[in-house]
């Protein structure tokens, strides 16, 4: 990695690019500093500090900490991934949106329009929520119709913002940029969370306990990545040949290749989709105040607090886990099924004479996909849920209460390796242009 970053500043082109993108990094983190007009931010740190739950710990991690001290960033590229995500879906449902997607590069520029549209709606309808539930609240002072203008204003116009950072860090930088956006928000709340750990671990305990402590942290922390890295990279190759034909008086054909198929081919959206449908409970009612009592209403918000779940004292919020593991394979198997086609895949190797040796053309090659494709799509998830679980579990067990986790882990360390992965593929052109220009 470190030779591959160092060969890459050598090449003028991709040391601009790399420039680039740390320039926009910088960028980023300043806007999380920029306080929304008309918001007392040190009374919102306390309301937050007092209401603090993995459901605002999950979301203030993916905004870089800009939720909790009401920057101007406070909505981050949550509306633009909130926005991708159905779209997605609706190109599965709208025939003309389907149309599009098959349209080439033409139809996906539309669909990259309507994308950043929808992102502009929804950032406009979550800032007006916030915006009056925050005021109701009294954490935005003396609210009138202007100031809440302003607000509104100032939270919509940070996140499409930011989405416009994301897409010039796409064309002019390295890397995806609406990722990379959300990796540098994450890695920003990593260091007063390992300081955390450490004060209450490592700090104040006997030589030999604090030492057991760290490496027990260190650890923990890079199986999960190594564990991340694997899942990341692995892949069952599904071997196609083509069959020789004439061509005139030639015969052509007859090459071998295979079907890339990653073992975790829904990546961390399961997560994401899990997590935040378990956090809106947790957030509506943190937000409107209202008093869930002692009785089965307390019972089922608990259940779906992630610190609570390997609270051995209180078994009963086992459930939540349970739940949790239910949505993860089931949306694993969701986005899965609307990214990949197996029918589709079948008929194109149809029609290209390809075939799997061992495995007749058409609908035994399309079963033969679907059986090997759930079987993979199991795998992945099963490996996602342990990765995302192995923080959770030391954050319910010993109370280690961090803002990141497994699922914070898998983003870094997928955009790291796509990024790399870029960069090298760049070089490698680079390196084809100049042998044929000798």
């Amino acid at each position: 990695m470190l030779e591959t970053l160092k060969n890459a500043f050598r090449i003028k082109d991709i040391r601009k690019k790399l420039f680039f993108t740390f320039c926009m990094m910088v960028v980023i983190r300043m806007g999380c500093q920029l306080p929304v007009p008309g918001v007392n931010r040190n009374y919102f740190s306390q309301w937050f500090a007092q209401n603090s739950n993995d459901a605002f710990n999950f979301f203030s991690a993916f905004t870089g900490g800009s939720f909790e001290k009401m920057s101007i960033f406070a909505l981050s590229i949550t509306p633009y991934i909130t926005s991708s995500i159905i779209i997605q879906l609706l190109t599965i449902a709208i025939p003309a949106l389907e149309e599009m997607h098959k349209d080439g590069e033409d139809g996906r520029k539309k669909i990259a329009s309507i994308t950043r549209y929808v992102t502009v709606g929804l950032a406009l309808i979550e800032s007006i929520a916030m915006t009056v539930g925050f005021g109701r609240s009294g954490m935005i002072p003396n609210i009138t119709f202007l100031k809440g203008f302003e607000v509104v204003v100032a939270l919509t116009a940070g996140s499409a913002f930011l989405m416009w950072i994301g897409e010039r860090i796409t064309e002019k930088g390295v890397g995806n940029g609406i990722s990379i956006v959300l990796m540098i928000n994450i890695l920003s709340s990593i260091p007063s969370d390992i300081t955390g750990l450490f004060e209450m671990f490592v700090k104040g305990k006997t030589l030999a306990h604090g030492a057991l402590a760290a490496l027990i942290i260190i650890a923990v922390i890079l199986v999960t990545i190594v564990m991340v890295i694997i899942l990341n990279d692995a892949t069952r190759k599904i071997p196609v040949q083509y069959a020789k034909k004439m061509q005139g008086r030639k015969m052509v054909g007859g090459q071998s290749t295979f079907i890339p198929l990653k073992v975790n081919t829904a990546g961390v959206i399961p997560v994401i989709f899990a997590s935040s449908l378990m956090s809106i409970p947790q957030m509506i009612v943190a937000f409107t105040g209202a008093n869930v009592g002692t009785g089965i209403g307390a019972t089922l918000i608990g259940m779906l607090s992630q610190n609570n779940w390997f609270n051995f004292s209180k078994p009963v919020y086992s459930i939540g886990l349970v739940l949790y593991i239910v949505l993860n394979v089931f949306f694993a198997y969701f986005y899965t099924s609307i990214t990949f086609n197996p029918i589709e895949v079948a008929d194109n190797m149809k029609k290209q004479g390809g075939f799997i040796p061992g495995i007749r053309p058409g609908k035994p090659t399309q079963e033969y996909l679907e059986k090997v494709l759930n079987y993979l799509v199991f795998i992945g998830a099963a490996g996602l849920i342990i990765v995302v679980l192995i923080p959770i579990f030391f954050n319910g067990v010993f109370g280690a209460s961090v803002s990141f986790g497994g699922t914070s882990i898998i983003i870094i360390v997928g955009v790291i390796l796509e990024t790399l992965k870029q960069i090298e593929s760049q070089m490698l052109v680079r390196n084809y242009k100049g042998f044929l220009s000798e």
